[in-house]
């Protein structure tokens, strides 16, 4: 077996309770990059523009639930006077899928028969008039076997895919500006995911798109306590995985994507998707999605349902658009590998920095526990290893050069289930002309460790940690 230097880091947590006090072993393997996310994984008032802005450049997904009930008009709208193109902003389009088929007689929920193209034709036609550039195409909304209401048979979906994929071609005949076609924008079966892709073949599907509500049906009393425990949150790693396996059987080129998650079905959960405990499903969903290779995690929603990240009447950011614009700022696409092995109320995953012109690490920790809090210690090893375990080296300590920078995240008055979120003590609130307030760090001397406070999410910056995978 070839071997190759590892530089790691290790994080060295002592646990502040009124019960015990207990270390924690991190190991963030800097040689090796687990994988990769693309550079948009994870929006006519001023406030949602200066919002939207914020997150440059970012990418949109239009569809849902009622998308495979739309027939496009196209050819008769004279002016949309408040749409215009961005080239800053990635689009994801969402395409009816049922157009054509009819309700089975013999099975409850089934749809059946050929897929109508030609109202897809049309509408992409006037696309291309009209200079809108559409990044991909979604095929129809949650239409797999485990879906929510209507479902296609996987070979069905798989002939008719090809459909799509044969139109996009003929219709943006250039590789270079072709739009990517996705599916199934579902949750995941394994057997009907395999049924489909099969049928399509290989280089048909660009990326394999799944959906994500793992935290159950909004109206669970529960479900307050289901987000803070790691059992639970951990349940979900059987999808990543399954539809990682998929790929990695398949390979499309652009692997694989969450194409919606909000937690809660149903619309979200009124008293805790808009408020500072959802950060805690949110963020760990980003971390986990990162580890198991997801190139894409698209929010549901950016306005309206209670998961929306902004308040819908108002445009005012809900907390948890404040942890997903520093992971945007701070999340480099690199995703390090880590190992935590001993307490998983404490929640670690590590990218490399966003920023080219000042290289180095971000970590994000997420902690559950609301009675305990943890200080960090920070090791680099070196290792001549694949497969590192912490009883396998030394633990020198790491004395960084620089100032990190440290971002604290907490709930007002420790009330998690509010909705102000405060930043290094700071409270998150737009300002009189809608902007969004300054969100700067604070800067630490590398030599201290690093307090994490029950509740509370934090991300580091370590400029002058080298990890090779990060090169």
């Amino acid at each position: 077996m070839d071997l190759k230097c590892i530089f790691s880091l290790a994080i060295l947590v002592s646990q502040i309770s009124l019960s015990s006090t207990q270390n924690v072993n991190v190991v963030i393997q800097g040689a090796t990059s687990s994988g990769e996310t693309d550079d948009n994984f994870d929006l006519k008032k001023k406030g949602l523009i200066n919002v939207i802005k914020a997150f440059n450049p970012l990418r949109i997904k239009v569809g849902g639930s009622l998308q495979d009930q739309v027939v496009y008009g196209v050819g008769g709208v004279k002016n949309c006077p408040n749409f215009m193109k961005n080239e800053d902003i990635k689009v994801t389009f969402g395409l009816n899928a049922l157009l054509g088929r009819n309700r089975s007689q013999i099975e409850k929920g089934l749809w059946v028969g050929d897929w109508k193209s030609q109202n897809a034709r049309d509408f992409m036609k006037y696309t291309i008039s009209k200079g809108y550039k559409v990044d991909s195409y979604e095929f129809g909304n949650q239409l797999s076997r485990a879906g929510m209401g209507a479902s296609v048979e996987a070979k069905q979906y798989g002939k008719d895919i090809v459909v799509l994929k044969n139109l996009v071609k003929e219709l943006h005949p250039y590789p270079k500006t072709q739009p990517k076609v996705l599916g199934s924008s579902g949750y995941y079966d394994e057997k009907w995911f395999n049924s489909f892709l099969e049928v399509s073949g290989h280089d048909v599907v660009d990326g394999v798109t799944h959906h994500i509500y793992n935290i159950g049906p909004g109206d669970d009393p529960n479900m307050i306590t289901k987000i803070q425990d790691p059992s639970y949150l951990n349940q979900v790693t059987e999808t990543y995985k399954g539809v990682l396996n998929i790929v990695n059987k398949f390979k499309p080129q652009s692997g694989a994507w969450v194409s919606e998650s909000g937690g809660a079905l149903h619309g979200g959960a009124k008293d805790l998707s808009p408020t500072f405990a959802d950060g805690f499903w949110y963020l760990d969903q980003f971390g986990m999605a990162s580890t198991y290779n997801r190139k894409v995690f698209c929010r549901q929603t950016l306005i309206g349902g209670n998961y929306a990240l902004l308040n819908t009447t108002t445009s005012i950011p809900n907390p948890d658009y404040y942890g997903a614009l520093l992971w945007h700022w701070l999340m480099g696409s690199t995703v390090l590998a880590v190992t935590q092995e001993s307490n998983p109320n404490l929640r670690v995953y590590a990218h490399s920095s966003f920023s080219l012109l000042y290289p180095g690490i971000s970590i994000i920790f997420i902690n559950l526990s609301k009675d305990s809090s943890f200080n960090v210690t920070l090791s680099n090893y070196e290792h001549q290893s694949c497969n590192l375990r912490s009883t396998d080296v030394a633990k020198p300590e790491f004395r960084g050069s620089k100032d990190r920078e440290e971002y604290h995240l907490a709930a007002l008055a420790g009330n998690i289930q509010g909705q102000i979120v405060l930043l290094n003590d700071v409270p998150m609130v737009p300002t009189e002309i809608f902007d969004i307030s300054a969100m700067e760090p604070k800067l630490v001397n590398a030599s201290t460790p690093i307090s994490i406070a029950a509740h509370s999410i934090v991300y580091v910056t370590i400029r002058d940690f080298q990890a090779p995978a990060c090169a």
